[in-house]
């Protein structure tokens, strides 16, 4: 049996549960689940914003942990190996994008919370291919966020080839962006902090950061003007776009990250005249996970993180909720 925490209904508190995942299938390892961070995807699925949950639901998808069984024609993973698990948690391996090496774009992939029982558990099962093992002498307490909040700020560094050399900008510097900020500044790009909080300049300045500009502040943004070669936006709420657009290079780049709920309102003129582009991305394929952890060891990158420990989850949901979080929030398992 494995041990977790489901919400019986939308919103709903999230109770002990047990369930019986049966036996371990063909292809498949068993996690033992050390460290599991909480994304605000997980909320959004709690609440079924999405319209994809089912109930009992089990949330969880930063999971940090190591192997604790292996199915038969497991060939990579070993019992006992350092592992981390993501979004993805399997993926078809006949498509396009699977051929490609692309299998964070499976129109097919699994999602670690979709349908099935994720990481706020004892243990979680999934597809060999899509558990990335740890570099040695990486972080276990801090490295499940790296796994959904830092791939995701990370894949488009690999996905546009961004150079050493570029200017780029990054909107909102919460649990996406001061990721974003490390990563940037270990690439050698010239960055600059959006925020609209006085309390965060100094911390966007010390986690990589060159510059800091207002967000709230239109002359400063406008004062901007064809600066940056990519701006990321971390964000899920309603900005002036038209004036971030205004602060791209010819050939620049505004990359949604976040996922922004109401429809964007853009003239094509400003894209026009400047050959610009506007693009998104979700989360990266297993490779480009894997390239990111030696990245982020080599580089000394992490997530700041807050830790509760599995059986304090209501209270870390509602920290999280609460938009009290810096930067990432973490379930561990106290060691008995």
């Amino acid at each position: 049996m494995i041990k977790a925490y489901a919400a019986r209904e939308a919103g709903g508190k999230l109770e002990p549960f047990e369930y019986d995942p049966g036996e371990l299938l063909a292809g498949q390892v068993e996690i033992a689940v050390d460290y599991c961070g909480i994304c605000h995807s997980d909320l959004s699925m709690l609440d079924n914003e999405w319209g994809l949950t089912t109930y009992p639901f089990v949330g969880g998808h930063e999971v940090a942990g190591t192997i604790a069984a292996v199915g038969d024609h497991v060939h990579s993973l070993a019992v006992g190996d350092r592992v981390g698990l993501g979004w993805h948690s399997g993926y078809c391996h006949a498509c396009g994008s699977c051929h490609g090496g692309d299998h964070n774009l499976c129109a097919s992939a699994q999602g670690t919370i979709v349908g099935r029982h994720g990481g706020f558990a004892d243990k979680v099962r999934a597809e060999e291919y899509s558990v990335v093992k740890l570099p040695d002498g990486i972080d276990l307490e801090s490295v499940g966020p790296l796994f959904c909040g830092g791939i995701t700020v990370f894949n488009p560094l690999v996905q546009f080839n961004v150079k050493p050399t570029d200017k780029v900008a990054v909107i909102g510097i919460g649990g996406l962006g001061h990721i974003a900020l490390q990563f940037l500044n270990a690439w050698g790009c010239e960055v600059t902090a959006f925020t609209s909080s006085e309390s965060k300049k100094a911390e966007a300045l010390e986690m990589g950061a060159h510059h800091t500009i207002n967000s709230r502040d239109e002359a400063a943004i406008e004062a901007a003007a064809g600066r940056f070669d990519l701006i990321l936006s971390t964000v899920n709420v309603k900005l002036d776009w038209n004036l971030y657009v205004g602060t791209l290079k010819p050939k620049g780049r505004l990359h949604f990250l976040g996922a922004t709920l109401e429809p964007l309102d853009i003239g094509v003129f400003g894209l026009l005249m400047g050959q610009r582009s506007i693009s998104g991305s979700p989360v990266g394929s297993p490779a480009t996970i894997a390239q990111m952890l030696d990245f982020a060891k080599q580089h000394d990158v992490k997530p700041v993180i807050e830790k509760f420990s599995f059986d304090e989850i209501n209270e870390a949901l509602d920290h999280l909720r609460a938009g009290k979080a810096r930067y990432r929030v973490v379930l561990e398992r106290k060691q008995s």
